[in-house]
């Protein structure tokens, strides 16, 4: 009878660790397919990566990868953060779908960001 019990109680905690390991997964929004609009780096997105992800203890220097500040952000974005040939798998286009979506809240600046990637991220 204790023998049945602790392989019930050991089938029971193994059971609930197995479902306790769910993750949500989030999906980027559906990609657009207008023609991409005009994005300057330097007067458009820079100061988007100023005003939200460029702050103290988020993405400057020796904090989180990429660096978002003014003086390196673009050489940053384009050492794997940016995907030019298929610009949905960016990485810096799925994290501001994602989970940094808190930090960059209004869809018309992160259309800006996924446009850039589509004009194929100039540095302009």
């Amino acid at each position: 009878m204790k023998r049945s019990l602790i392989y019930v109680g050991l089938i029971f905690f193994m059971v609930f660790g197995l479902v306790s390991c769910y993750k949500d997964v989030i999906l980027p929004p559906e990609v657009s397919t207008k023609p991409p609009q005009y994005v300057s780096f330097s007067s458009d997105l820079q100061p988007i990566f100023t005003a939200n992800c460029a702050t103290s203890g988020c993405h400057v220097k020796g904090a989180q990868v990429p660096y978002l500040t003014p003086d390196v952000s673009y050489q940053q974005l384009l050492g794997g953060f940016v995907n030019t040939v298929k610009p949905e798998q960016s990485q810096l286009y799925i994290m501001i779908n994602g989970n940094m979506q808190v930090h960059i809240p209004n869809p018309a600046d992160r259309q800006k960001i996924y446009d850039w990637i589509r004009n194929g991220a100039p540095n302009n």
